[in-house]
């Protein structure tokens, strides 16, 4: 058994990570200010400390913990939200992670994982993009996760493994269906099932690469591994996916299609972007297998359910 510490526990992907690492028989320390996430997704038998993870006085009463990693999850995690408040965005994005990190050395911790974000590219004509892409953020929250790289470059040495995993669109079972202003995919099903209209802010010809839930998990667990070194990493399909698209198989797959309402965009949102995942694919030794037709269909039967 080892112990792992899981910030964003309570939120779609952490709680996610941290299952899987409680299935397999680890203690798990969970830090979460349920901000976004919430009580009843932090899983049975982790650990729970309920705090922001910049909070240098919370972070030093783990001192005497040793972790085999850490998996740094959480964070504010919409570009548009970020615009309400940048220096909160700034302070959930980059200073927890310089505090995180700082801990890590400290206390002989000798792996940091990272959810990063595609957003760090910013609009590029190039596509698709490699971790080799320019980047060039377009919104705050952006901004945050490519500083948040950095700090992970800077602290890398033969003592501490830091990894990046630029997270494309993660969509899937368990996703926030409260939160209609982050997740593309989970902000349209939910409101084509609650209130049968979608509202699209901007263009329905702008395009995603969606990646599953269950496959990012995989990823972030295999970061840890000693045959992935530090780096960066796309961690996506490759798989272009325009927003009509993503409209047609949510209302091919309701009893009704629901109607659909076009706004006009919000700040820092990226027009189009998919990646490329060779890297990922050689170092991590593992594709994506789950198309999202398929990953997506699952998830609405699973949304109609839950939303009954």
């Amino acid at each position: 058994m080892n112990n792992f510490l899981v910030t964003g526990g309570a939120g779609f992907i952490g709680a996610a990570v941290a299952r899987s690492l409680l299935n397999e028989g680890h203690r798990v320390v969970i830090i979460d200010n349920l901000s976004t996430g919430y009580l009843e997704n932090i899983p049975e038998g982790a650990e729970f400390i309920r705090g922001f993870c910049e909070d240098q006085e919370l972070v030093n009463t783990l001192r005497l913990e040793k972790f085999e990693a850490i998996y740094h999850i959480a964070g504010q995690s919409s570009g548009e939200i970020s615009y309400d408040d940048p220096v909160l965005d700034m302070q959930a994005n980059v200073q927890s992670t310089l505090v995180l990190l700082k801990f890590a050395v400290e206390t002989g911790c000798k792996t940091f994982i990272y959810a990063s974000s595609m957003s760090v590219y910013g609009n590029t004509e190039k596509l698709p993009v490699t971790e080799n892409t320019p980047t060039l953020p377009v919104s705050f929250y952006a901004v945050g996760k490519l500083a948040s790289e950095h700090y992970l470059r800077i602290f890398q040495t033969d003592a501490i493994k830091t990894v990046a995993l630029r997270l494309f669109n993660v969509y899937g079972e368990g996703q926030n269906l409260e939160n209609l202003r982050q997740g593309m995919a989970s902000i349209f099903l939910a409101q084509a099932i609650k209130s049968g209209n979608i509202v699209v802010k901007g263009s329905p010809e702008r395009f995603r690469d969606f990646i599953h839930v269950s496959e990012v998990v995989q990823a972030f667990r295999k970061a840890a591994d000693a045959s992935v070194p530090s780096g960066i990493y796309n961690v996506c399909r490759g798989e272009k996916v325009s927003v009509q698209e993503v409209l047609d198989i949510i209302n091919s797959n309701l009893p009704s299609e629901a109607g659909i309402t076009y706004t006009e965009g919000t700040p820092g949102d990226q027009f189009g972007i998919f990646g490329n995942p060779e890297l990922f694919e050689s170092v991590f030794q593992m594709k994506s297998r789950i198309d999202f037709k398929t990953g997506m269909g699952n998830m609405i039967k699973w949304a109609i359910n839950k939303l009954k």
